[in-house]
């Protein structure tokens, strides 16, 4: 029905607890983003989902901008789509743009759009995520990774309630609600001058922070259940976990939170012949990344599937040597050079140096590649007969 932030006045509390004793004519919407059901794609009993709930009743009733914060696979995504379908703005677009994954000379003409010939390319209009979540939500994921100079317009475009597509002169009006997530301290970023404190305040309105997994796990058998239950949807044999099982579970860190438990448990389903995942099979399961690592496996994979089990193993080892306690901030900055750094090289070797062949091979532009090989000090070296014959 409401809440109240702490510390809060007493007789304010009394107030609000008699009007909620009087309404008996709350809105479906509101009841079930509330009550826990299987309908709801957040899954979870424990205080901290309580807690997850009872802002979301909340914030379905308002328009406002949230900010949500979490470790990657906690679930950002979910939570926004569920403050759109339950909310004011159900019937409008729900639009989800990963900032992280747009080369940062396109993000403006991503996000607002651009006018035909707003640049070399520019063959035709085409109108932007702003555009296209006209009278809905648009989902900005990763916002922590969105450059300066776009933070500014779209911090102008908050402020102002209007923006300019890329080449345009007439200013659009916006109608949407803007909810942004970040795995990130965005505090932090503010400190290393990397995101504005302005469009940090415009954005943090309500403050949504999604619990990783290791901080609930007594959600872990719900979440077991249904991921079963999911997989049994889709034609994969029918499992279940012993209890042992689940407690082991429990005890695991879940570097990659609800999404490596549903993976796991996906992955049990497929390859184990027992109908029972007991506690052997799950220790085993979660052990292997150690074992893997420490006889050298991983050194070549084949398949980006490969690639991202090898990923998931290795992260879960870096994560547990750091015994009860978290690696230092920053990872995301940290991975990304471990594996940007061979990829680039791999490109550079297969194209003999030639930055623009290189640079169409990985699917980026060529002053990003030259920016990237200046920022890492990356050597570059060229055969003439190689590149004569490219």
């Amino acid at each position: 029905f409401d809440y109240l932030p702490k510390p809060f006045d007493l007789n304010e509390l009394i107030s609000i607890a008699g009007r909620a004793l009087q309404d008996n004519s709350r809105q479906p919407a509101l009841r079930a983003a509330q009550d826990h059901s299987e309908n709801l794609p957040l899954i979870g009993r424990s205080s901290a989902m309580q807690d997850i709930y009872r802002v979301i009743a909340r914030l379905t009733q308002s328009d406002l901008t949230v900010l949500i914060t979490g470790e990657s696979g906690s679930g950002k995504e979910l939570v926004a789509r569920v403050l759109h379908d339950f909310g004011r703005r159900r019937k409008g677009p729900f639009v989800a743009v990963n900032m992280a994954a747009i080369p940062h000379e396109l993000i403006e003409s991503e996000l607002f759009g651009h006018e035909k010939g707003a640049f070399t390319g520019a063959i035709n209009r085409q109108s932007g995520r702003f555009e296209q979540a006209q009278g809905g939500t648009l989902f900005l994921d990763e916002i922590g990774d969105m450059p300066l100079e776009a933070q500014t317009r779209l911090l102008r475009v908050l402020q102002q309630g209007e923006y300019m597509p890329v080449g345009g002169r007439t200013a659009i009006k916006t109608n949407v609600r803007i909810i942004a997530a970040t795995h990130r301290d965005l505090r932090v970023l503010i400190q290393q001058g990397h995101f504005r404190e302005d469009l940090f305040f415009r954005l943090n309105v309500v403050p949504v922070r999604i619990p990783p997994l290791r901080e609930r796990p007594e959600d872990i058998p719900d979440l077991v259940r249904h991921f079963l239950a999911q997989a049994a949807k889709e034609g994969l044999p029918a499992k279940q976990f012993t209890r042992d099982a689940l407690e082991a579970l429990g005890r695991y860190r879940w570097p990659g939170n609800v999404r490596e438990l549903q993976n796991l448990v996906r992955r049990l389903a497929v390859i184990q012949a027992d109908e029972t995942i007991t506690a052997t099979i799950v220790e085993q399961e979660l052990a292997e990344p150690a074992r893997s690592l420490a006889a050298g496996e991983g050194a070549i994979l084949a398949g980006e599937s490969s690639i991202s089990r090898f990923m998931e193993r290795h992260l879960a080892r870096y994560f547990a040597d750091f015994g009860g306690e978290l690696p230092p901030d920053g990872l995301h900055q940290r991975v990304l050079h471990e594996v940007e750094i061979p990829m680039i090289n791999a490109a550079l070797a297969a194209t003999n140096g030639n930055q623009l062949r290189a640079a169409d091979l990985l699917g980026i532009n060529r002053n990003t590649l030259r920016s990237k090989i200046r920022g890492y000090g990356l050597t570059v070296t060229r055969s003439p007969i190689s590149a004569r014959a490219l």
